[in-house]
């Protein structure tokens, strides 16, 4: 590739291709949201303009619009207990398939669809596997109405916690119409724990820890595309 390959970008492009070569026709697929998911997209409209036969649910209103621009069948998530195969990227990812998610403000829809989804696949470049999580913030979703609660019960756990905005002044809104809290830990050793923390905080509607739910990796690298699967014993 004339020198290309190493580029982030080509990276990214061909870990959602992996990922999509993996769908077979009659599945319900789950879309997930940000640069790398886009690549996803791409890729599998790709297929079904070469006649796959498959539908999709989309876990924000920027992949929806997306996935209808391209041809993506899309049935509505609120119809759906199950998905047969979710994709989705990730902000960070350990060796043990723990994950931060949330940086493009979809991490509730996300959420729901990798719990949902009989597999779950996350794609990436290099750059997101990490030995430890806890370098990116965690997104954090609230209802309005609990801002400054919730941002005292952040502050109680030890996380700075920065209100996302758009633009200069007004909060950023999720899809849901709620805001969004980058909490940053100073040392993020026991996840399990954080998440159980901060579901428990009244107000709080959703978070971007992933700890559970992913089960393939696929990883672009600059020797090309490394797919990992979770060990049983890992959940």
């Amino acid at each position: 590739m004339d020198g290309a390959w190493p580029r982030i970008e080509d990276r990214k492009r061909a870990a959602a291709q992996a990922a999509v070569d993996e769908v077979r026709a009659g599945m319900l697929i789950g879309l997930g949201t940000g640069s790398t998911a886009t690549f996803a997209i791409a890729a599998l409209a790709h297929r079904i303009a070469r006649g796959l036969a498959i539908r999709a649910v989309a876990t924000s209103m920027r992949t929806a619009e997306m996935a209808r621009q391209a041809g993506i069948p899309l049935l509505d998530l609120a119809e759906m207990a199950q998905v047969d195969l979710g994709i989705d990227g990730v902000d960070e990812i350990d060796p043990a398939f723990r994950a931060i998610k949330g940086a493009g403000g979809a991490m509730l829809s996300e959420k729901i669809v990798a719990s949902a989804a009989r597999r779950m696949i996350a794609i990436a470049d290099d750059t997101k596997a990490v030995a430890r999580l806890g370098a990116r913030p965690v997104p954090v979703e609230v209802l309005p109405v609990a801002r400054a609660f919730v941002a005292g019960q952040l502050a109680a756990l030890g996380c700075v916690a920065t209100l996302r905005r758009d633009g200069a002044a007004a909060p950023a809104r999720t899809d849901h119409g709620n805001i969004i809290f980058d909490c940053q830990f100073d040392r993020l050793d026991d996840p399990a724990a954080r998440a159980a923390q901060l579901a428990s905080i009244p107000g709080v509607l959703g978070h971007g820890l992933f700890l559970t739910e992913i089960d393939t990796l696929y990883l672009g690298t600059a020797d090309g595309v490394v797919r990992t699967d979770r060990r049983i014993d890992e959940n």
